[in-house]
């Protein structure tokens, strides 16, 4: 029997999942270092009230008395904190010493230029600094239903990769511009609160008549995967300014949206969402655009409001 002793042809080795340190246990931050546990990376966790750590120390996490021991312990730190300001604050008095080379994955939510700023603060801190967007609630954290959105430095983005995929299915890479995953969580939050704020209005204006919102949702609901499946020939629209009426003209819907003002006002139900709605869908119309297809619109919400005088 012979043995093949060249490397170049030994079997790959395994890599050993990487050490990292969550700063932050709320009930994302806890996800996000319970998610990390199950896939076997050794997981150091820091929270200002220490007792939130119990449960994660007995599953064999290290728990940290401070931010800079926390930092200290490994090479990659993932922050949930309450906002940008409150990380600044807890890494403000940690020696920069500690914090040099080590990279830093944010999760915090906040503005653009919040990214941006804290990226150049990072930096100067002699950190490598990644901005992240969960898009995901606390159970999905570590399942493939989870997504965590990245930009930043491509080569610190993959060289920690394994360690992101533990905790989401899909980790978008948006770009080195730190800005770009607050700006899109900012977008997909509206849109959010758009499809929400849509729903418990009809949920009021069913209930009108003894439907339960469960009733309604089992009928409405329905109809959503129809609204998103335009929108990729909208977004075509959108991106050659070509807004070809396929399916009724921005006036027909305009018409629609005054019936369902008057259907509110009616029925006692409050009508200031459709009735914004409409603003905007007559302001687009008053431009000339009543003829073209409802992506139009978006010429009305790419200008800035008018100042009160």
């Amino acid at each position: 029997m012979t043995t093949d002793n060249h490397p170049e042809n030994a079997p790959a080795q395994a890599q050993a999942p990487a050490p990292v340190a969550v700063l932050g246990l709320g009930l994302m931050g806890h996800a996000l270092a319970a998610a990390l546990l199950r896939a076997g990376h050794p997981t150091t966790v820091w929270n200002r009230t220490a007792a939130k750590a119990d449960d994660l120390v007995a599953e064999g996490a290290v728990r940290a008395d401070t931010p800079a021991a926390a930092f200290a312990a490994a090479p990659l730190v993932v922050a949930c904190v309450t906002d940008y300001d409150a990380l600044r604050a807890l890494l403000g008095p940690v020696d920069p010493a500690v914090l040099d080379g080590r990279t830093l994955v944010n999760l915090t939510t906040g503005t653009s230029a919040q990214a941006r700023d804290t990226a150049a603060w990072a930096a100067g801190l002699g950190l490598t600094y990644l901005d992240g967007a969960i898009m995901a609630s606390p159970p999905a954290i570590g399942t493939g239903e989870a997504a965590i959105a990245v930009s930043g430095p491509r080569a610190d983005f993959d060289r920690h990769g394994p360690a992101l995929r533990s905790l989401a299915g899909d980790i978008p890479y948006l770009g080195a511009d730190h800005g770009l995953t607050s700006l899109y969580e900012m977008a997909i939050v509206g849109l959010m609160w758009s499809l929400l704020n849509g729903w418990l209005h009809g949920a009021a204006l069913v209930g009108t008549a003894g439907v339960s919102a469960a009733e309604f949702t089992a009928i409405a609901s329905k109809g959503v995967p129809a609204v998103v499946g335009w929108l990729p020939g909208f977004a075509e629209q959108i991106d050659t300014g070509t807004f070809t009426a396929d399916d009724a003209t921005l006036d027909i819907h305009r018409a629609a949206m005054a019936h369902l003002v008057q259907e509110s006002e009616f029925l006692g139900v409050n009508a200031e969402f459709p009735a914004l709605i409409k603003s905007f869908a007559d302001r687009a119309a008053a431009a000339g655009h009543g003829g073209e297809g409802y992506p139009v619109m978006i010429e009305e919400f790419r200008r800035p409001a008018a100042k009160p005088e």
